[in-house]
């Protein structure tokens, strides 16, 4: 896993929370939960991959 991996997820993050702040103020609570949404599902989307590529690593490491 890369540190590039890491500033995505935080860029990801900070983005999601201020779209999420702007749309409620506005009276938007449903696009806001949907962008949430949106961003949560893009994370895991990059985070899964790299947690198979850990758990088959370990998998080799113990000869399972």
């Amino acid at each position: 896993m890369s540190i590039n991996l890491i500033f995505k997820i935080a860029a990801v993050g900070i983005l999601v929370s201020i779209l999420s702040q702007v749309l409620k103020h506005s009276g938007r609570e449903e696009q806001a939960f949907l962008t949430s949404l949106a961003g949560l599902i893009l994370v895991l989307s990059w985070v899964l991959p790299a947690i198979y590529d850990l758990f088959s690593s370990i998998r080799q490491l113990f000869s399972l």
